[in-house]
């Protein structure tokens, strides 16, 4: 394995605050982070890269936040990681970054709306594809970041 974690966010939700302090810390504890900003070459392919990214690293850790379903390339990345958590075992920790485990589960508030607009625009096997990945994660144990003091 290349990374010992895939760290999938959405940077407009999270990358100036909680996925800052995260990578951090992760990389205070000596792990090898694949964090977009830092690793992609120029030229790339994007999907291609964060696909061999996700395909070489031990962990994918999903902070889950309330636009993260509104992104196409979030979707994308959340279904290649459920694909290699199903079939190759890929541990993943989902983070609910103040948004309700239950709701990401059974799509609902923020999220229903966001893959509503993707039906309108997308083919209904790419959304089938990225729903069935999200309701996956949302089954997941993982971190619930609800907001509260104790969060601090």
């Amino acid at each position: 394995m290349k990374y010992h974690v895939f760290l999938s966010f959405r940077g407009e939700d999270t990358r100036l605050n909680f996925t800052t302090h995260l990578l951090q810390a992760l990389k205070d504890e000596g792990l090898d982070v694949f964090f977009d900003e830092e690793k992609l070459e120029r030229g790339e392919q994007l999907s291609q890269a964060l696909s061999r990214a996700i395909a070489v690293s031990n962990i994918s850790i999903i902070v889950l936040s309330a636009d993260y379903a509104s992104s196409k390339s979030c979707l994308v990345e959340l279904s290649d990681i459920m694909d290699r958590y199903s079939v190759e075992q890929q541990i993943v920790l989902p983070i609910f970054y103040h948004v309700n485990p239950s709701d990401v589960e059974n799509i609902d508030g923020s999220f229903k709306k966001s893959f509503d607009e993707h039906e309108t625009r997308r083919s209904v096997d790419e959304v089938k594809q990225w729903k069935t990945a999200f309701a996956e994660v949302g089954k997941l144990q993982g971190w619930h970041i609800d907001g509260s003091i104790s969060d601090r």
